[in-house]
């Protein structure tokens, strides 16, 4: 995978995350090949478990993980914080 590609993979989670949860504050890194990291501030996981929270991430970014030629392969590290 080039850079470019991973750059615009990062940007589409990005995306994404602000579709389904538009006042996040989101920070998205590539790993390896097909592996990111997300971080993910908002004031829309106020009084929700962590579970919930990462919940509502996977949900928005479940386009991106879907199918066998799936950009996103796995997040190797998600986190979540209520701003």
């Amino acid at each position: 995978m080039t850079m470019n590609a991973a750059t615009s993979i990062v940007e589409s989670l990005r995306q994404a995350v602000l579709a389904a949860i538009p006042d996040a504050h989101v920070e998205a890194q590539a790993n390896s090949p097909g592996h990111y990291q997300l971080r993910v501030t908002s004031p829309a996981f106020a009084g929700k478990s962590m579970v919930q929270q990462q919940q509502m991430v996977y949900a928005a970014i479940a386009d991106l993980m879907r199918g066998d030629n799936a950009p996103v392969h796995a997040i190797d590290r998600l986190q979540t914080a209520v701003a």
